[in-house]
């Protein structure tokens, strides 16, 4: 079975196109790939999650949401019930995306603005689109990036931030940060989601005012057609997608569509508010019409990549997938913090991959971390020789392919959650404070958090997720020692591993043990 998989595996760039031999078809017949990401899209919001061959295989209600291309789409595709963000926020998910490395590595360990210069992507590594590129792909990035540090370089006004407000959140990527992207349409971060903004290739702006995945999926269909001659027919694709809602605001009709509201506006909050561990009270809890309706919007914009895809004759050869950078908690765990956090809301995101007769659908409780998905798409696409020796994420491919392959399965997730550290003269962040470390395994989350000054521990979570699925139960850490004991010898190997800084501090390591 192994050599027959390794054969597969080193043999996918021998596929043959099948469909329609139409121009856009007419490529190399490597595979191409495709990756959507929208924003703060947690795995739970999803309707497949409540249908017949989907539910018996997780223990969570699904929320109630409308999401009929995505349904479609799991049954033709590998779906991962336990995909984790491991520090559950935009820019340092997006930093271990691109590079295959962890927060400590990737140069991101916090969300990126004018006033953290310790955290933008590193110039100095390949990043996926760098390997894609470097092996005959035209690489597109589309939509929001949120992984580089801001500096005054406005193509319309030199000298000066993309945006008045300080910090600057909003960035321009010129081309030597591009990491092998050829074509661009992206930008860093802007929450207006009927008025968006972006720079293309060439650094000119546009403004289209329209709901942004939306338009996202047109530019998308506009490149697969091949528009304008803006990429090379006869070369496979590698195709990112950002899109940023259901990312906040959602607040009003200028954050989604009217069509996708009305299917959610007259429903009773505690209709859409599941979750037992949601509270309808909050002040928050108006926002869930506005985040169901953005989901609803986005299954819809992916559904027209999808249909461009097997219009044009690309669906057969194209890997295709589905996640997010994290979850949402929207009113569970009394907390208004959507993000950053260990609960499942926040780190639990979707991943399916379809690749039509080469991946067969099915689910699986392959616990993905953020780092693994890089090296992971490389070997999908029969890249793994490729893979650059200072990836830190595992490359799973293999289980992709076959349930059985003879791959170690990883023991559970890491849950990284850092803050800003020393700041200089200017107020600029300078380091950064690893303020809590935990792991997450196939039972049981545990999250540990310290003190800035003595890194002595102030809080913890501890649930028992097979008997608490809504952890809302903190179980006491020296009632369940045996537990944590586990859980702290699996968290300390991987700590070692990505030489975390609560490694290299030795944090904790009365309870850690680093060294064995």
């Amino acid at each position: 079975m192994k050599s027959q998989l390794n054969i597969l595996l080193g043999g996918l760039g021998l596929f043959a196109l099948q469909g329609c031999k139409t121009p856009q078809a007419e490529q190399a017949q490597q595979p191409n790939v495709i990756y959507v990401f929208p924003d703060q899209f947690r795995n739970q919001a999803m309707e497949f999650w409540g249908q017949e061959g989907f539910r018996e295989k997780v223990n969570f209600r699904n929320d109630p949401v409308h999401t009929p291309r995505l349904n479609d789409f799991a049954r033709e595709s590998l779906v991962l019930t336990s995909a984790m963000s491991n520090c559950p926020l935009s820019s340092p998910h997006r930093g271990s995306l691109l590079t295959g490395m962890y927060p400590n590595k990737s140069g991101i360990p916090l969300n990126c603005n004018s006033n953290r210069p310790i955290s933008s992507l590193r110039e100095d590594v390949d990043c996926v689109s760098d390997v894609f590129s470097n092996a005959g792909y035209d690489c597109a990035y589309f939509g929001k990036l949120h992984a580089d540090f801001p500096t005054p370089n406005d193509p319309q006004r030199p000298g000066k931030y993309v945006e008045d407000r300080i910090p600057a959140w909003d960035a321009y990527t010129p081309k030597d940060r591009r990491h092998g992207f050829n074509y661009w349409y992206a930008y860093g971060t802007f929450d207006e989601h009927k008025n968006p903004h972006y720079w293309d290739t060439d650094g000119k702006r546009h403004d289209p005012r329209e709901w942004s995945p939306l338009h996202e999926s047109g530019k998308v269909i506009s490149y697969l057609k091949n528009e304008g001659n803006v990429r090379d027919p006869k070369k496979p694709f590698f195709i990112m997608v950002g899109m940023n809602p259901p990312h906040s605001p959602y607040r009003s009709l200028d954050d989604c569509m009217e069509q996708d509201f009305n299917l959610y506006k007259d429903q009773p909050l505690d209709s859409l508010l599941v979750r037992p561990n949601a509270d309808s009270k909050m002040e928050k809890a108006e926002s869930v019409r506005y985040y169901f309706a953005s989901v609803t919007g986005v299954d819809r914009a992916f559904g027209q990549i999808l249909d461009a895809l097997k219009e044009l004759g690309l669906d057969k050869n194209t890997i295709v997938v589905f996640s997010s950078d994290h979850g949402e908690t929207m009113c569970s765990q009394h907390t208004d913090d959507p993000k950053n956090s260990p609960f499942s809301e926040s780190m639990n995101v979707p991943f399916l991959v379809r690749f039509p007769d080469k991946i067969q659908p099915r689910l699986d409780d392959l616990m993905l971390s953020s780092p693994d998905i890089m090296p992971t798409l490389l070997g999908l696409a029969g890249l793994s020789d490729s893979i650059p020796a200072n990836v830190q994420g595992h490359n799973y491919a293999p289980l992709f392919f076959n349930e059985k392959a003879d791959i170690v399965r990883p023991a559970g997730a890491l849950y990284i959650q850092n803050v800003d550290g020393k700041k200089d003269e200017d107020g600029k962040v300078r380091s950064y404070f690893p303020s809590s470390r935990g792991f997450k395994s196939a039972r049981y989350t545990l999250a540990l958090y310290v003190d800035r000054d003595n890194h002595k521990l102030v809080k913890s979570f501890l649930f028992d997720d097979e008997k608490d699925p809504y952890q809302m139960n903190n179980l006491p850490l020296e009632e369940n020692k045996e537990i944590v004991d586990e859980l702290c010898a699996e968290m300390g190997k991987v700590l070692k591993e990505i030489d975390d800084p609560w490694y290299r501090e030795r944090i904790l390591s009365d309870m850690i043990p680093y060294d064995k």
